[in-house]
């Protein structure tokens, strides 16, 4: 169990760095291309900070909205309030708000920017369909995002994801549509074949960047996931709980009216159904690798 949880640290963070990478090569070229226009690089961090900015303070307001959630008290539902507050003084956590989506389907996300603000949200299926060892197993998975503030990483995630979008079409609007002319004389033709080699490595990097960095992102949130599995095994000493919740609310039949495609990576298994995707592309891990990890873990 804890060897799951440092390799997905880990892994977390070699991506991260490799993220990091792409930023720091696009701007480099960029550079070298374009030494009047070196600007551009903290211009896209501002502007990409300014939206992840708004998204960070109010994407739980505007998340639990859309879910049309409803926020509950103790007396409103006593098991499912005492169930969650056993787990967060386990966990050392504040007690986060409750809140439930009155749908059929079972599922549940977790959101808010820190342990200080944040909220569980169940719907009425995981609590009528689940088992109580099983619905801990889940409660536990979305503690641990909160725990290992998920939420804020994603968001950081996305702030680069953003630069590199921002960066990568200023250098291709600046490649097309730039006025300026290199000369190509005797004089300075080996200085413009190093130019020449660097525009089309440079148009290469800002054509395949922003894609990387989604898929990136994508894998971030991948291994989030398989922490979030693992820290939920630690914190209730017993994974089958949470192996058998993932595979009830994946086999439902129910359809999560309440999810969309802006808020399905939220929800601890993507509600919407349809056509299979690769896993590349997919902000969870494949149902049966999560299972197969809870199940050889050792409490």
């Amino acid at each position: 169990m804890y060897s799951q949880i440092t390799s997905n640290k880990r892994k977390t963070i070699f991506l991260i760095t490799v993220f990091l990478v792409f930023i720091i090569g696009l701007a480099f070229l960029f550079a070298q291309i374009y030494p009047d226009y070196s600007f551009i690089l903290p211009l896209a961090v501002i502007l990409a900070a300014i939206s992840s900015f708004a998204s960070y303070y109010w994407s739980d307001k505007i998340v639990l909205s859309i879910s049309r959630a409803k926020e509950i008290e103790k007396s409103d539902n006593p098991q499912l309030y005492r169930l969650v507050e056993n787990l967060a003084i386990t966990s050392g956590l504040p007690l986060p708000k409750i809140y439930i989506i009155q749908d059929s389907a079972p599922n549940a996300f977790a959101t808010g920017r820190d342990p200080e603000h944040a909220v569980i949200c169940v719907t009425n299926g995981l609590i009528e369909k689940l088992e109580k060892a099983e619905l801990e197993g889940v409660i536990g998975h979305e503690l641990s995002h909160i725990k290992n503030y998920d939420i804020r990483l994603q968001t950081i995630v996305v702030t680069l994801v953003g630069i590199l979008a921002l960066m990568s079409d200023f250098f291709l609007r600046f490649t097309w549509f730039s006025s300026r002319r290199r000369k190509s004389n005797d004089e300075n033709r080996g200085e413009g074949q190093i130019q020449i080699i660097l525009l089309v490595v440079g148009i290469v990097f800002a054509v395949l960047a922003p894609i990387a960095g989604t898929l990136i992102q994508l894998a971030i949130s991948r291994r989030r996931e398989f922490l979030a599995d693992a820290d939920s095994a630690l914190l209730t000493r017993y994974p089958p709980g949470l192996a058998r919740a993932l595979m009830k609310i994946a086999q439902d039949e129910e359809i999560l009216e309440a999810s969309n495609k802006a808020t399905a990576h939220l929800f601890i298994v993507n509600p919407l159904r349809g056509r299979k995707v690769s896993k590349f592309f997919s902000t969870h891990p494949p149902l049966e690798e999560r299972v197969k990890a809870l199940n050889s873990m050792e409490v």
